[in-house]
């Protein structure tokens, strides 16, 4: 488990300082947006999804260097959707990461414009992608047009479109719920490593598997951990889905029944990896460490 936890945090620190060179502050009259952009990037985040997107290439090739411009693009938008999902007209929470949200320290129209700036600066990083990466034209415009329709209207933005607007008293429009909001993003980022990597149908269907299971597991997770989790290590009050009336996993099913349906999701992920044999260890090992997470 140690030399897990080495690989993990190798990747961790190679994507951070990667998003440092991506998000370097300027002195100029917009200097305010690059603040609240650093703020929230580096608010202390697992960086899940931009490891997902390495691991998944991994499976298929060894430099990831390659689809690192891709891994800082999804952890730009992963951060976009918390700015906004914070904001007093979402979900309203003053706490992020164990510090004020964005809003909170910033005012809520410059977290606004930091998140739309995010979005932006993801696909930005993408067409700038130079010759220097030994990627096809052909693999980046493929990668991109997941990453995009993910982020959009039938991904991240259609979960919360459900959430806000419509009676979630079902399991099944609950998971339609997080199979886009959480969930769309999470699925991109395994993909997009399949993608970048040369996986061919039947490779990127199971890392399609592997990664929707896993999304909807990290929810329930989420919500078992909003009733038993504790704040210092959540970042953020705990009780604050029953609070606020929101409909979770764990108000619909109970504390038990959740916890037996993140088993049930993340065996079933895990069991989609075994088309890969040994490669998929990796990913293995990051649903079981998902599995039994504190925050």
């Amino acid at each position: 488990m140690e030399e897990f936890n080495e690989w993990i945090s190798y990747r961790k620190n190679l994507i951070n300082k990667e998003l440092e060179l991506f998000l370097e502050k300027k002195n100029n009259f917009q200097s305010v947006i690059y603040d609240a952009i650093n703020y929230s990037v580096f608010a202390g985040g697992k960086r899940i999804r931009p490891i997902l997107t390495l691991a998944s290439y991994e499976l298929f090739d060894y430099d990831i260097l390659i689809p690192m411009p891709f891994a800082c693009a999804v952890e730009m938008i992963h951060t976009y959707s918390l700015i906004h999902d914070d904001l007093p007209a979402m979900d309203d929470d003053d706490f992020r990461r164990g510090k004020p949200s964005c809003h909170k320290k910033f005012g809520e129209d410059i977290a606004i414009l930091a998140g739309d700036a995010l979005l932006n600066k993801s696909f930005e990083i993408i067409f700038n992608i130079n010759n220097d990466i030994n990627i096809s034209p052909e693999k980046i415009i493929e990668a991109g047009r997941v990453l995009s329709y993910a982020s959009g209207s039938e991904g991240m933005v259609g979960g919360q479109i459900v959430d806000l607007h419509h009676n979630k008293n079902n399991l099944e429009i609950l998971e339609y719920m997080h199979l886009h909001k959480t969930g769309a993003l999470i699925n991109a980022s395994c993909k997009i490593g399949g993608i970048l990597g040369g996986a061919d149908d039947d490779e990127l269907g199971h890392l399609d598997e592997f990664s929707k299971n896993l999304g909807l597991a990290f929810q329930v997770k989420d919500d078992i951990l909003d009733v038993e989790g504790k704040n210092e290590e959540i970042g953020k009050p705990t009780g604050s889905d029953v609070e606020n009336k929101k409909l979770t996993y764990v108000t619909l099913l109970g504390v038990e029944k959740a916890k037996k349906l993140e088993k049930e999701l993340t065996e079933k992920s895990i069991s989609s990896l075994d088309y890969f044999g040994g490669k998929g260890d990796c990913l293995e090992k990051l649903a079981h460490t998902l599995l039994h997470r504190k925050n």
